[in-house]
């Protein structure tokens, strides 16, 4: 099976978009003692992103070529 480009450049940006979400600036911000409904915001935030770049995946993976 081959892909289009477009959803190559997708996955790309895709993963690049998660690197920068889950680098240390950006986890920086959330390492703190606050808890969002029990769940220490960190742990919160990192389950959130890991969720929305798979979902995201799946998305440009299963989007038929156009």
């Amino acid at each position: 099976m081959k892909r289009s480009g477009n959803t190559g450049q997708r996955l790309v940006a895709i993963f690049l978009m998660g690197v920068v979400l889950l680098d240390y600036p950006i986890l920086s911000l959330f390492a703190r003692s606050a808890d969002l409904a029990g769940i220490p915001l960190l742990y919160a935030y990192v389950f959130v992103v890991w969720t929305l770049v798979i979902g995201l995946l799946a998305v440009a993976v299963e989007r038929p070529p156009g």
